[in-house]
């Protein structure tokens, strides 16, 4: 890729998924992590690419066609085929403005190089008339006989084509719907995932600030105790030495200081303490919720993935019958 010929476009981060090779129905992660994604545009060939490398290996290296489209699948994720490269690329954002965003800009490339491919037919059939003439040319309708024993062969042909187009739209849809769904489950099963992922390492924050929490309260408790007795002290002190006024007033002055510091500092470690309580609580409760969440929602990916099987076990019967069907006619 030339730097000086194809310039990026636009980018964005998200995790990259190709659909499984063999099954036709699965995802698999390109990577660990989320990686960057670009439009890249060449102008000597009037040619726009979606770009996305990991490490030193060209993950994505999808050139946009105008027969293209870019499928929402759900808030975060959004998919779309390559004929070229005989896959399916799915895309995982961090958020729906992100997706949004890049279907947008999918958009809008695909009708750029719908332009870019009207003009160059344009420049070819000015170039070329010949080829512009043809082009417009209607060949003749054979002309089917419609006497003889074949008339009703050929009607009966007709209506089983008829039959088998109707019955691959139903499948198609079928299927299609059934492969959305799919798509949704797993895209949210990955969101909640990376959501738990994140939990827990808070969690395991929220543990380490604990134990340093501990060590602060015990330094306190330690100081607190340390001041408690520089008060008797200071008490005693006082109670012995009765012999000068001056006296008694740095006393009672020092004794009043240090009660308003223990006082401050008891509050300290109230407050402390009820601040570590409530993170805790809210982590726990957040991981809670994201386990159960996520254990949820792989009971319904098996649901679907079952569903699927008996879909495609369902396919597979049909298209027997309709081979028999066919045979018989």
């Amino acid at each position: 890729m030339s730097a000086a010929r194809e310039q990026p476009i636009f980018s964005t981060r998200a995790h990259v998924f190709q659909i499984d090779p063999a099954t036709k129905r699965n995802w698999i992660p390109a990577s660990k992590h989320a990686l960057t994604v670009s439009y890249f545009y060449d102008a000597t060939r009037s040619v726009y690419r979606i770009i996305s490398v990991g490490g030193t290996k060209a993950i994505i290296n999808s050139t946009i066609t105008p027969n293209m489209t870019f499928t929402k699948t759900s808030q975060k994720f959004g998919q779309w085929a390559d004929s070229r490269a005989n896959t399916v690329y799915g895309l995982g954002f961090a958020s729906e403005q992100h997706l949004s965003q890049f279907a947008e800009k999918f958009q809008e490339v695909k009708e750029a190089a719908r332009v870019a491919r009207e003009k160059c037919q344009d420049k070819t059939e000015l170039t070329n008339p010949a080829l512009s003439i043809a082009s417009h040319q209607v060949l003749p309708s054979p002309i089917i006989s419609s006497n003889g024993p074949g008339e009703d062969k050929l009607f009966r042909s007709q209506s089983a084509d008829v039959e088998i187009s109707t019955e691959k739209e139903r499948l198609k849809k079928m299927l299609s719907e059934g492969s959305v769904s799919e798509v949704q489950w797993e895209a949210e099963f990955f969101s909640l995932q990376d959501n738990n992922s994140k939990l827990v390492a808070a969690l395991h924050e929220a543990n380490a600030s604990v134990e340093q929490w501990k060590q602060q309260l015990a330094a306190y408790q330690e100081e607190t105790e340390s001041l408690r007795q520089r008060v008797a002290e200071l008490e005693s002190q006082g109670a012995q030495d009765s012999s000068s006024d001056n006296n008694k007033e740095e006393l009672s002055q020092s004794l009043e200081e240090l009660e308003l510091l223990l006082k401050a500092k008891d509050e300290e470690l109230e407050a402390r303490n009820a601040e570590l309580e409530q993170r805790l609580q809210l982590a726990e409760q957040s991981l809670a919720e994201s386990l159960a969440e996520r254990d949820r929602l792989h009971l319904e990916v098996t649901k679907v993935a079952e569903i699927m099987d008996v879909k495609i076990f369902e396919l597979s019967e049909l298209r027997q019958g309709l081979a028999k069907l066919v045979e018989s006619n």
